[in-house]
């Protein structure tokens, strides 16, 4: 008999389980996938919080208040707990001004929790839910299933990159709204990131240096001429306007002048390169480049509804994406949400 069941080894749900058995608690950890790590190992290891928690609200007007301050007062001390047990961090700057956080590496922070995590089942998703054992949700949102994307986000979604892990199909949501849970806000919102259209070829390795992240300096519209300007810092919002678009594509032109200026640490011209290289269709003409881009979807950020001790149903909790609500309106770490919801929320479920 174990104390609490976690459903998904990503980070919120290993993050969980070390923390529960820290505390003394017997964990069992169902994966569905045939490896831990979830969508963390695809990413760049950012943790991340806004250095200014009005800042948070300003970027994300629509999250739930209470559960953006548990990240911006938290973060850092769990950051902490995470060196203790992964190892030191590799970067301590996010090398954007609004932020604070941490870079680790995505393959240790895995192993390391792995080995602290206990019994990890993998290829073995979580059926249904249990009537006596607390369960922890951590399926990472249900970006994985087009049926839910085409309902609750595009009706283009066929035609979206799937940017993460296959595995994150929405089991959590499903099981937790048969047991009576509700929706959060933002059912209708993702975090992605433009990649190069088809015929281009998009592998898990070309998740990161394919994302066309320069809509601040290109024009950018759909098949019909329809143009787009970007407003946010993350470029969100375009994102979730091509996903919206015709084949969820849009157009990329930009100045052959700018193609030397640095957007983070690439200039435009080399992320129109790795495009390239990739089969991506690029035109040069009269002094411009343009690109035609996919809209590439990472993680849902809708999700189920908790309450102040992280249930979402009768001994059912949520953390990670499969608890929504936070970045609503606009864009926040999903990795810094799944280490503090992950640790609060194995709090929660063990007091029952």
């Amino acid at each position: 008999m174990f104390d609490l069941i976690v459903a998904g080894a990503g980070m919120g749900g290993l993050v969980a389980a070390v923390h529960a058995r820290e505390r003394g608690a017997s964990v069992l950890v169902l994966e569905k996938g045939d490896r831990a790590g979830g969508s963390m190992l695809l990413s760049s290891g950012f943790l991340w919080r806004y250095r200014e928690f009005d800042r948070f609200r300003e970027e994300c007007p629509g999250g739930d208040p209470g559960l953006q301050w548990l990240v911006h007062d938290r973060l850092d001390s769990d950051l902490a707990w995470l060196e203790s047990v992964a190892g030191p961090a590799l970067e301590r700057e996010t090398g954007n001004p609004l932020t604070t956080g941490l870079r680790f590496d995505p393959g240790q922070v895995t192993r390391a929790l792995v080995e602290g995590a206990g019994e990890i089942l993998l290829a073995e998703p979580l059926r249904r839910l249990p009537t006596e054992t607390p369960v922890l949700l951590a399926t990472g949102g249900f970006q994985g299933n087009r049926e839910l994307v085409r309902r609750h986000i595009t009706p283009e979604a066929e035609s979206l990159w799937l940017r993460t892990n296959p595995w994150s199909t929405g089991d959590g949501l499903t099981l937790a709204l048969e047991r009576g849970a509700e929706l959060s806000s933002g059912m209708d919102e993702f975090y992605g990131r433009n990649l190069p259209a088809p015929p281009a070829r998009v592998t898990p390795e070309g998740f990161r240096p394919l994302a066309q992240r320069y809509a601040h300096h290109a024009v950018v519209e759909n098949a019909r001429g329809e143009r787009y300007a970007a407003r946010t810092w993350s470029e969100i919002d375009v994102v979730q306007w091509t996903a919206r678009q015709p084949d969820a594509r849009a157009r990329y032109t930009v100045s052959e002048e700018r193609l030397g200026e640095r957007v983070r640490d690439r200039t435009i011209g080399e992320m129109i390169e790795s495009a390239e290289q990739a089969g991506g269709t690029v035109e040069r003409a009269e002094g411009n480049v343009s690109i035609e881009v996919a809209a590439g979807i990472t993680t849902t950020l809708g999700g189920l509804r908790v309450d102040s001790r992280w249930r979402a149903a009768e001994r059912v909790y949520a953390c990670g994406m499969d608890a929504g609500g936070v970045s609503t309106g606009g864009y926040s770490s999903g990795l810094a949400w799944a280490l503090v919801s992950g640790r609060l929320a194995a709090d929660a479920a063990l007091a029952g």
